[in-house]
């Protein structure tokens, strides 16, 4: 009787970790979803907002922290129960992340609100985002359901997401060689974008600790990267 209620309690610690981890990454796409949304807007009230939530995010990895660590000592997971204890504390850690990128997306959003818009390059990042918070919605449901072919699907759709990027770059660069005004606002909106990419980097990550939780192994090669931002060169018209 010991022995069955040990294990019931320990299923329900297991449980209460997928549940945070859901809660926190709902509450990651939402952000997310409302820091663009403030960007398209021009919504600095929105951005402000979104930028206070923000402690959420950190509350609720510090509350998947002390349930996994307390798990560790505790329990002595192995096997299959420690890959998953010590996968949501990474994808906590890349949750936490994705909140901060998207922070920052809020507070540049607060700086743009009082410049010249750039026509149609809010359009290009609200597009870049719409695939990011797809990929973050889908990787959710693989780690809930422990789908390892959604998971290996979000992975891949990643070099979608470096596309839009490098897109974006030469884009902005040439708006800021035709007039010097656009520098300042096309620099903030450079790094929104760089924000957007980076957050894409997280979600496949968590895909590929999903992909462990799994399967035991890690994918047999690296991930391809098409982001070629940093090789870009734009000749002025």
């Amino acid at each position: 009787m010991e022995g069955e209620h040990i294990v019931k309690s320990f299923d329900e610690e297991l449980s209460h970790i997928n549940n945070l981890i859901a809660e926190m990454g709902g509450f990651a796409e939402i952000q997310l979803a409302r820091a663009v949304d403030a960007l398209k807007r021009r919504d600095s009230e929105l951005a402000e907002q979104v930028v206070r939530d923000d402690r959420q995010i950190d509350n609720l990895e510090q509350a998947i922290d002390e349930v996994t660590i307390r798990i560790l000592a505790l329990r002595n997971p192995v096997a299959d129960d420690l890959r998953s204890v010590t996968a949501a504390l990474k994808i906590a850690s890349n949750l936490e992340r994705i909140g901060d990128y998207t922070k920052n997306i809020a507070k540049r959003t607060i700086t743009l609100s009082h410049s010249h818009p750039i026509s149609g390059v809010a359009a290009s990042i609200v597009r870049m985002s719409a695939l990011v918070q797809d990929m973050i919605k889908n990787v959710l449901d693989a780690y809930a359901n422990g789908d390892d072919a959604k998971a290996t699907d979000v992975r891949n759709r990643d070099e979608e997401v470096d596309q839009h990027h490098t897109s974006l770059f030469r884009e902005l660069l040439t708006y800021m060689m035709e007039d010097a005004r656009n520098i300042t606002p096309c620099t903030h909106l450079l790094f929104i974008a760089k924000n957007v990419e980076r957050i894409g980097d997280h979600v496949t990550s968590i895909a590929e600790q999903v992909h462990f939780m799994s399967t035991g192994t890690k994918f047999p090669t690296e991930r391809t990267k098409k982001d070629e931002a940093s090789a870009t060169v734009v000749n002025p018209r």
